[in-house]
């Protein structure tokens, strides 16, 4: 075919593995990022969201052969795997098992089916085989081994059946992590005095609560912004759980008289509403009501297991666009999503000791970046979800979706947050901590020249840049009307010689 589901095929091709399940058994679920097939000529190769393989790739045209194929090329997609399973049943996949008890793609097979299934086939423990992990570590990010003796395998999934999203082993992320970020930021800072640090941290803090608000287009108090501000800056010391979530939402509404607290007991979406019925028009639609307890406590439950030994920035986009894409609160999703990236880095150790890094700051700065990285699962999701819109301008879902939110693929999301991260290292932090130097500079030579209050250096200086390095005629005949000329030509020579840091 030269087409699937709407995604066209480099050449002509035969789709196998993942692709050829969801179309012979109809499955409706998320269309992988990437999908299989086998071409026509004996080359390898990757476009468009198409892996290509050639013909002696091709597996058996059963469900053994697919299932083992996506197993062995393709990783795994749970969500994918768990839809297969029900649509085939129990009896599928113990003859499978049957047919290769040693296999270690069928015991693979096997485990899945009960691990998230909660479901025990009609089998007996695997005697022989040698034991085989259940995550391809070459392919996908895992977490610590728990060995299974029913099926002999070893189990390195990162996470729950009730919340197990999949890391993909691209070579971006692989640098990521060897660049090792943290150690980088702690050189970088290491050098820094303690009363400067400690003004860098003050304003990295601000910023970054300022920008989770102005992500989401609000522009809150000052007051506001500065309590949240202190939230951020004591994530990671309390353990993640549905109640401090809660904790968490009513500090960040502030006003709550018309927004309602806790977990929603009504759908929700992102999106628009039609102007003149007011129907919605979503871009994403959250996880039903009655999914949320379970699906909060899979969150806590990755929280306080796999995220402790995932590397922290793949935690850390895991557990926070997990949430996001959940939306359990009616109000205030977004900056509790950003938080939980602060929670995973603070606790994990990976921010310098008392400085937060500013990612909703590099957020905004990448809003686009932002919001394609949402889209890259929200666009997926949306055409499985069966719904209908409700007379209060809101949506109910009328299929069951749990298994969505719980099981999707993050590869995009820690890519983007661990490039996130990167800039703050490489640009936020040093371009901070050299404006406050160069500042101290500034006012050490304006001091030395004139006796001048803080609040009027800090005046000075706030004129200068606003106006390229110049006083203006109007701080000349007011503020500073008592300036000689030619200490104002003083002033702006030492703005000048220190600009470049500003």
């Amino acid at each position: 075919m030269t087409a699937f589901h709407g995604r066209r095929l480099p050449e002509a091709a035969t789709p196998v593995g993942y692709a050829a399940l969801i179309d012979a058994y109809d499955l409706s679920v998320p269309i992988p990022l990437t999908l299989a097939a086998i071409g026509p000529r004996h080359k390898l190769y990757q476009s468009d969201g198409w892996s290509l393989y050639t013909p002696r790739h091709a597996p058996e045209a059963d469900l053994a052969g697919h299932l083992t194929f996506a197993l062995r090329y393709e990783g795994l997609d749970l969500a994918v795997l768990k839809t297969v399973f029900r649509a085939t049943g129990p009896a599928a996949i113990a003859d499978i098992v049957r047919a290769a008890p040693t296999g270690g793609y069928a015991r693979r097979l096997w485990f899945l089916y009960e691990w998230m299934l909660d479901e025990r086939l009609d089998l007996p423990d695997a005697g022989q085989g040698a034991y085989v992990p259940v995550v391809d570590p070459k392919r996908q990010w895992a977490a610590a081994a728990v060995t299974s003796t029913r099926h002999r395998v070893k189990n390195n999934l990162p996470g729950t059946p009730a919340f197990c999203p999949m890391i993909s082993r691209i070579p971006v992320l692989d640098a990521f992590v060897a660049r090792n970020l943290a150690g980088e930021a702690r050189r970088l800072i290491a050098e820094v005095p303690a009363d400067l640090l400690a003004r860098t941290a003050a304003f990295l803090l601000l910023k970054d609560s300022r920008s989770s608000f102005q992500i989401e287009g609000e522009d809150p108090p000052q007051d506001r912004i500065q309590r949240w501000g202190q939230v951020i800056g004591e994530a990671g010391r309390r353990p993640i759980e549905r109640d401090e979530l809660e904790r968490l939402q009513r500090i960040v509404i502030g006003d709550a008289r018309f927004v309602h607290l806790g977990l929603r007991t009504d759908g929700g979406f992102v999106g628009e509403h039609e102007r003149s019925t007011g129907a919605p028009i979503p871009e994403h639609i959250s996880a039903q009501p009655g999914d949320l307890p379970a699906l909060v406590e899979g969150l806590v439950a990755f929280d306080r297991g796999a995220a402790q030994e995932l590397d922290p920035v793949l935690a850390a986009a895991v557990l926070a666009f997990g949430f996001v894409y959940i939306h359990p609160f009616e109000d205030g999703n977004g900056r509790l999503h950003r938080y939980l990236i602060h929670h995973v880095l603070a606790e994990r150790g990976f921010n310098p000791p008392g400085l937060v890094f500013p990612v909703s700051a590099v957020i905004l700065d990448r809003i686009d970046d932002y919001r394609r990285t949402l889209e890259s699962y929200s666009r997926r999701l949306l055409p499985q979800l069966r719904w209908r819109p409700t007379d209060r301008g809101n949506v109910e879902v009328l299929n069951d979706t749990i298994d969505f939110y719980r099981y999707f693929d993050a590869t995009p999301h820690a890519e983007f947050l661990f490039a996130c991260v990167a800039r703050t290292v490489d640009v936020d932090l040093p371009a901070e901590t050299a404006f406050l130097k160069a500042y101290d500079a500034f006012k050490r030579r304006i001091l030395a020249m004139l006796d001048m209050p803080d609040r009027l250096i800090d005046l000075l200086f706030r004129f200068l840049r606003q106006n390229d390095g110049r006083l203006s005629k109007r701080a000349c005949e007011r503020e500073f009307a008592g300036l000689t000329e030619d200490e104002l030509v003083r002033i702006e020579g030492i703005y000048a010689d220190l600009r470049a840091d500003f």
